[in-house]
């Protein structure tokens, strides 16, 4: 991705390339995984992304961030994409922070200096079945006095394990259908009722399913008004679609990289697997979707920081080609490495794994294609 890149912004990419390969390299990511740590990320390494101003490039300054925007944000995400970096940074910094953003201003100096200077880790409660459809909230919550109580249940919660605050998107209206009558509220993850299963994605990341039995919280940890919460929640999906879409279109980078490579090492019939044309042809096909993925995601990007008007539309273009390409890339990728493309000695299928769990993220390719049409007047 070659995004016009402020001073700033050039920093950001380059000292986020220097800490992936040096930091968190695939190695890296191994030994998380296998050291069967229940928060599926090192703390160690969170503690240097926030020290390094990571967690704050959402934030503004006054709150302690930086208010790099969304380019900025987009830089660090593809370049951890290449090592699969496992790290709270995308729920955290990106979609919790992006949400508080719409809180008061009290809610917003509490939480928001703790994220910046803190690590405070966020996550959002927004799937109840396995098909996104934001609109579709059966979670309810109901008004006594000054305090909101939440009954329900959550799933998907991407870092939802090890969260120390959690947005809730839920109900207040009968028809779980619509977009009118949903509300977004804060709640502690040590809360009275509230229960959390830790499950374990194919690619290693955490996610987590939550049951809300009368969780209470207070009115002042209303996000927007009550009932008139999706506007919002729409908003920081699609910031969050395109950032999850540039980290995935680091990852189909690296493992396009990955195989290139091995393609030009690869000795088979007495000549590098590389020199055969058909084997050239398909690595040719994948060379120019991740180009058409690289003008997406940056057109996608600019047009958050740039307030265009086409906001939706491109941030569900951009997440449709990547999850398509990114399957693409690494199914392929797969098969040219032959029979050891499936063996865990191997990085490539990591890839492949990782693949099918982002595509998921706030939507797969189908549901945006699907959006994209609709909003374009189809």
């Amino acid at each position: 991705m070659s995004l016009v890149l402020n001073e700033e912004q050039t920093f950001l990419k380059d000292s986020a390339k220097k800490f992936a390969l040096e930091r968190t390299p695939t190695t890296h990511f191994r030994e998380v995984r296998d050291s069967e740590i229940e928060n599926c990320y090192n703390e160690e390494i969170w503690n240097e992304m926030v020290a390094l101003g990571w967690a704050g490039i959402l934030i503004p300054e006054e709150y302690g961030g930086s208010n790099f925007g969304v380019a900025g944000i987009a830089s660090i995400l593809e370049e951890l994409g290449k090592t699969l970096t496992p790290s709270p940074l995308f729920s955290t910094a990106v979609v919790g922070v992006s949400l508080v953003n719409h809180a008061n201003d009290v809610v917003k100096k509490e939480i928001l200096t703790k994220v910046a200077g803190e690590g405070l880790k966020l996550s959002l409660a927004l799937e109840e079945s396995n098909h996104h459809n934001p609109k579709k909230i059966s979670c309810s919550i109901e008004k006594e006095g000054e305090d909101f109580f939440i009954n329900g249940e959550k799933s998907f919660v991407l870092d939802g394990t090890f969260a120390d605050k959690i947005i809730v998107a839920c109900r207040s209206s009968n028809n779980e259908s619509e977009k009118d009558g949903i509300s977004l509220l804060i709640v502690d993850t040590n809360s009275e009722g509230l229960s959390i299963t830790p499950t374990k994605m194919v690619d290693s990341r955490n996610a987590a399913n939550i049951k809300f039995d009368n969780v209470k919280s207070s009115a002042d940890n209303l996000i927007g008004e009550e009932g008139k919460g999706f506007e919002i929640l729409e908003k920081v999906l699609d910031i969050s679609r395109v950032a999850i879409s540039a980290e995935m279109l680091g990852s189909a980078l690296q493992a396009y990289e990955i195989t290139l490579d091995y393609l030009k090492e690869r000795d088979q019939f007495g000549a590098k697997i590389g020199s055969f044309q058909a084997l050239q042809h398909r690595a040719a096909i994948m060379f120019s979707e991740l180009e058409l993925c690289k003008s997406c995601v940056i057109e996608s990007v600019t047009s958050f920081d740039e307030g265009s008007n086409d906001l939706e539309r491109l941030a569900s273009l951009a997440k449709a080609k990547v999850g398509e390409v990114f399957h693409l890339i690494s199914n392929e990728s797969v098969q040219l490495h032959g029979g050891v493309g499936v063996t865990d000695e191997y990085d490539i299928g990591l890839y492949l794994k990782r693949a099918r769990v982002a595509e998921q993220i706030f939507g797969n390719s189908e549901f945006h294609k699907n959006r994209y049409a609709e909003l374009t007047g189809y």
